[in-house]
């Protein structure tokens, strides 16, 4: 958290505010955000470059800069806030980058799990992190196949497999329950027992739940925010996430929570069997 859709919301949040912005300086509080390259460098490269868009890959942001992308992952509870370079700092505020309409574009990270690089333009695709990432859910080469070829060794549950971001890209917690529910899918079946239909259906209510949340501003959860004071409403939408031992949508039966592979998992065993 957050997932694809609260990425885009943010993405498409930031772009009403900071496009073609100059960034003069960067203050830089807590240095391990910055994954690649040193920091001395990161500061070198960084000034002086103009934003002209805002990207997204998977759950990374992508700042589009004159010769770099710079690429913001908020992990657990990353986000950006936009204040008057006057205002006092916040504890939580560890990267500020200086803007020319003299206002700051701030990275506040409570758990400090966030994590930046800077990456040259021309190979931001072949190098990672992005070179490690899957397909989009959009892109027309994720069909049947694809997965079959993917998931035909991995003997390991279909829940799994969907939080594999070298699989299909930008695919969390929530939403991979939210899927799963959706195709009538158990979490704990092998991925690669899953027949055609069942890849199909994947890859359909995948498209149709994150677009609902991206229209929806994502998914309000602990402490997610598009921008200050600004919540997502898929919440309102979840059928089975968060909803242990409330009646399923479908037939009544008391929604379940089991852990697989570590993380909270919600499903109905009589509509998933």
């Amino acid at each position: 958290m957050p997932e694809l859709p609260e990425v885009e919301t943010v993405k498409n949040t930031l772009k009403k505010k900071i496009l073609n912005k100059k960034i003069t300086d960067v203050k830089i509080i807590y240095e391990s955000i910055i994954e690649f390259p040193s920091i001395n460098e990161f500061k070198s490269k960084i000034i002086n470059q103009t934003i002209h868009d805002i990207k997204r890959k998977g759950k990374w942001l992508m700042f589009e800069l004159d010769d770099y992308y710079l690429l913001s992952h908020l992990r657990m509870e990353g986000k950006y806030i936009y204040r008057d370079k006057q205002d006092e700092f916040d504890k939580h505020e560890l990267v500020s980058f200086v803007l020319d309409d003299e206002m700051d574009l701030r990275y506040k990270d409570v758990r400090r799990f966030g994590k930046m690089h800077l990456i040259e333009k021309d190979l931001i695709y072949d190098v990672k992190p992005l070179s490690e990432l899957g397909l989009e859910p959009w892109d027309p080469n994720l069909t049947y196949k694809y997965l079959i070829k993917k998931y035909e060794t991995k003997k390991i549950p279909i829940k799994q497999c969907l939080l594999d971001q070298s699989i299909i890209t930008g695919i969390g917690n929530i939403y991979a329950d939210e899927i799963l529910f959706l195709s009538n899918l158990n979490p704990y079946t092998y991925s690669f027992d899953l027949e055609k239909d069942d890849l199909q259906k994947i890859i359909d209510n995948t498209k149709i739940v994150l677009e609902k949340a991206i229209k929806l501003g994502g998914t309000t959860i602990r402490s997610y925010e598009s921008e200050e004071g600004i919540h997502g409403r898929f919440q309102n939408e979840l059928l089975v996430h968060n909803k242990k031992g409330l009646p399923c949508p479908n037939c009544g039966k008391p929604i379940l929570k089991v852990f697989i592979s570590g993380r909270g998992t919600y499903y109905c065993d009589n509509c998933q069997k």
